[in-house]
């Protein structure tokens, strides 16, 4: 196994980093230390590296531990078959690739009973090394003679394990890998007999369809892998390339015609087209998917993080409704820290229809519960739901109580899940779903943490993409996000806790049990009495946690505990206590924070500190704009060349797609978005922004609805 330093050489130059930086993250990773630690308190040890760098760093650091475990597991493989040779040691040691090592390892790879194998048990490899040779021009026949009275059938072994040898080497599969990286093409062919199917329209675009793999975009790779799979269309990487042939030809086919040379060179063949091409084809089949899996989740995950980082309405009394037309819309009242006050049912649609009854409802929940807010989910019956509100809000002249309307993607999930049960043992899905739905206006990252993120309805192909990497790369977005917007620890679910940097399900659950138990947190340094929660992980935890109200005003900041005596003295030298220096900016402005520089704090921390006192607790998150919907209803209200207010419900590679309030996104492509070619639609759009876009086609038959920026 090489050395950290190592790994760290090597992952310096494949990042373009400082060696000495990424030396000093591997061993915080190694001490136990998560990605937002590390990022948000180790500035001095990384360079200042944000966690996208150091993300990368880890990946990358673990790619690079399994290549060594695959080494010595290889290494040790070949040696207790007595195969390993100083060169092949040598060989193996300098592969850079996981690629490189299954290529060395092939030849000595345990195999089912191959050809090769069954002319090798007939004693006829000492045939094939003669004929491979080609130093003799005698006839096959006369050379195969020694091996038996069949002749023919020798000739054909020691030719089959010709074929392994070539087929197994190294050369010969680089030589096809690089044909391909050239020139391999992608093509995709309809199966005739599901052409009518009503399912294999969605795939028309891929009935007759061929390009090059290294230029196929992610989406359409996985459209095609997923019509594949559906049985609509037949997929193929293939390369077709003589010169690599021939070059492969060159390596093996020596000196003058014989029947020698002859039927090396039907070996080189038969190994390139049945052996080596398929495999590579497979290879590429496979590294396109791969290429295409890290796009499309690393979109989802662009898409995640936008939405989790939601707008949040803040402790504000908030009423939510979950509408339905036959069977009406659910109410829930919810308090300021989205605690169930009570929950009813109004019926303002058809076919029930009693919209006097609803509105006196509404109204006197409104007043009952001092409500500040009103949520309602973007579902069957939304936009009727918000105007009946509109309506009822305008007749009571309640001017002050804000609507908004709010994804319900995943609260379905949700209201069925075992967290829901939990928190609702004695409540059915739909009033679930109702609180999930006000909740959500609330404070979004607190509840989307409690379902999983592909069902929150902003991932395109996240069924069709590697569901580990998916995961892995999901879960980091919502450490992210829970540890950039920091949690209160006297207010958090277990769920919310359990992505705060080194807790953990069970660790948040403890922290959950002892809040129970002793009430609230009085101070960080409290944590250091919940069971099991040790010093490692009160370090990991402490800086991301917020305490209301505490008697140590740092308790409510990101300022870590570790740096408490740190602004102490500030305030020390100040002449005041830490609460005044937080209150009073011109005695912070007085401060020179070169003072304060030692061998453990640097300017980066400093610098950190002086801006958490600046701004205390603050809110990372954009504050929550209201929003309203044109006058249109359906696909059909819609007009070419109307200009209506949307909003981003998730962006692509190929565009963004836009809520406009007709039940249905419409698609604004990115030739649509007025800017250069070849920009990344993520760069200009984000989930959650709200645009004005113009219609440019409504297809009535499929729905489908074009739009563009003016």
């Amino acid at each position: 196994m090489e050395n950290i330093m190592d790994f760290a050489s090597r992952i310096a130059r494949e990042l373009n980093l400082r060696a000495e930086n990424v030396k000093n993250t591997l061993e915080l990773f190694n001490d136990g230390c998560t990605i937002p630690f590390i990022s948000r308190y180790r500035k001095e040890r990384t360079g200042g590296m944000n966690e996208v760098e150091i993300g990368e760093i880890d990946k990358l650091y673990k790619e690079l531990q399994e290549i060594e475990k695959r080494r010595d597991a290889i290494a040790k493989q070949i040696e207790s078959q007595g195969k390993l040779t100083p060169e092949l040691l040598k060989r193996i040691n300098d592969a850079q690739t996981m690629t490189e090592l299954e290529d060395l390892y092939l030849p000595y790879k345990p195999k089912r009973q191959t050809k090769a194998e069954k002319a090798r048990a007939m004693g006829l490899e000492p045939l094939a090394k003669m004929i491979m040779a080609q130093s003799s021009n005698a006839m096959l026949e006369t050379l195969a003679a020694k091996f038996g009275d069949d002749v023919e059938a020798s000739i054909s072994g020691a030719k089959d394990i010709i074929v392994e040898w070539i087929s197994e080497d190294v050369r010969v599969r680089n030589r096809v890998r690089n044909s391909f990286r050239r020139g391999a093409v992608i093509t995709s062919k309809v199966d005739k007999k599901k052409k009518d199917e009503s399912d294999a329209i969605k795939y028309k675009d891929y009935f007759d369809n061929s390009e090059p793999l290294s230029r196929c975009s992610s989406h359409r790779l996985l459209a095609m892998r997923r019509g594949e799979r559906e049985g609509f269309l037949k997929v193929k990487v293939e390369c077709e390339d003589e010169r690599c042939l021939e070059s492969i030809e060159d390596l093996f086919v020596k000196g003058q015609f014989s029947e020698s040379n002859s039927l090396v060179g039907e070996a080189v063949k038969s190994a390139y087209k049945d052996y080596v091409t398929p495999a590579i084809e497979t290879e590429f089949a496979n590294l396109s998917k791969e290429k295409a899996d890290e796009v499309a989740i690393d979109v989802f995950a662009k898409n995640l993080k936008q939405v989790l980082l939601s707008s949040p309405l803040g402790e504000k009394n908030v009423i939510a409704l979950d509408p339905g037309f036959r069977t009406g819309c659910k109410v829930v009242c919810l308090g300021k820290n989205g605690d169930m006050l009570c929950h009813d049912v109004v019926f303002p649609h058809p076919p029930v229809s009693k919209t006097a009854d609803a509105e006196v409802k509404l109204l006197d929940l409104i007043a009952k519960y001092k409500t500040e807010a009103i949520s309602i989910g973007d579902g069957t019956a939304s936009r009727e739901t918000e105007q009946f509100v509109r309506n009822a809000l305008r007749k009571a002249k309640l001017d002050n109580v804000e609507v908004y309307v709010v994804s319900e993607s995943g609260a379905s999930i949700y209201s069925a899940s075992e967290t829901a049960r939990e928190e609702f043992p004695n409540e059915d899905v739909t009033v679930r779903g109702a609180v999930s739905i006000g909740r959500r206006l609330q404070d979004p990252l607190a509840e989307l943490v409690k379902i999983d993120p592909k069902s929150i309805g902003v991932g395109q192909y996240q069924h069709d993409v590697d569901q580990k990497k998916l995961k892995d790369s999901l879960d980091r977005v919502v450490e992210s996000a829970v540890n950039m917007v920091g949690v209160n620890l006297n207010t958090a679910s277990k769920h919310l806790l359990s992505y705060v940097s080194g807790l953990g399900p069970a660790l948040a659950q403890a922290i959950v049990n002892y809040r129970t138990e002793n009430g609230m947190f009085k101070s960080r340094a409290e944590l250091k009495k919940v069971p099991r929660l040790g010093a490692r992980a009160y370090e990991q935890c402490a800086g991301f946690l917020r305490i209301r109200g505490a008697e140590n005003p740092l308790d409510n900041t990101a300022v870590h505990p570790e740096s408490y005596k740190i602004v102490e003295k500030m305030a020390k030298d100040s002449k005041s206590s830490v609460a005044e220096l937080i209150a009073d900016s011109s005695k912070r402005k007085n401060i020179d924070i070169n003072k304060y520089v030692s061998d453990s704090v640097g300017i980066p921390t400093l610098k950190d500190i002086m801006n958490e006192l600046d701004k205390p607790g603050l809110d990372v998150r954009q504050p929550l704009k209201q929003f309203s919907f044109a006058d249109v209803h359906e696909v059909s209200d819609l007009r070419e060349g109307m200009v209506v207010p949307g909003i981003v419900s998730n962006v692509t590679n190929f565009g963004a797609f836009v809520n406009i309030g007709v039940h249905k996104d419409g698609l604004l492509h990115v030739s649509q978005m007025n800017c250069k070619r070849g920009t990344d639609p993520t760069t200009l759009y984000h989930v959650g922004q709200q645009i004005e876009v113009k219609v440019v086609d409504v297809d009535a038959k499929t729905g489908r609805i074009s739009l563009a920026i003016e």
